[in-house]
């Protein structure tokens, strides 16, 4: 814990798994951290918002795609730290729930660079983080048709 900056805490953020028949939805990340890759849509949950609208909205934004939650997947840590002093730069805790596509195509939007359904092996294969893939897989095989 750092003794510089006591006031910090963690943000709580949203991500979806998006699942429509076998694929699933990622977004090209546009900012950091991760920026460049793909990975679940969502991101930060507004004041007083609940968690499960918060996710229906990071999704609808980032993607245009509207979705129906089918639950809750897993709670995870990003903790990402600098490259040249290894201190922590951004802690985000990350609640990822499964979702079931209803409609709409992708399009990127917010700050996704790109948004796109995969199938499950390219979905893995194009992911970096291995929490992405671990709460994809999770999704695949509790919600998948």
């Amino acid at each position: 814990m750092s003794t510089t900056a006591p006031l910090q805490r963690p943000v709580p953020t949203v991500g979806v798994v998006c699942l429509k028949d076998d694929k699933v939805l990622l977004i090209k990340r546009g900012t950091p951290p991760r920026l460049g890759q793909w990975s679940l849509p969502g991101g930060r949950i507004e004041w007083a918002e609940p968690v499960t609208q918060a996710a229906l909205r990071e999704l609808k934004e980032e993607t245009g795609v509207d979705a129906e939650l089918t639950g809750l997947l897993d709670v995870v840590d990003g903790v990402f730290t600098s490259r040249e002093t290894g201190e922590t730069t951004r802690h985000f805790v990350m609640i990822d729930y499964a979702a079931r596509w209803t409609g709409g195509e992708p399009v990127a939007g917010d700050d996704a660079a790109e948004a796109r359904f995969f199938t499950r092996e390219e979905a893995m294969a194009a992911v970096e983080w291995d929490l992405t893939r671990q709460v994809i897989a999770q999704a695949f095989d509790r919600f998948a048709a």
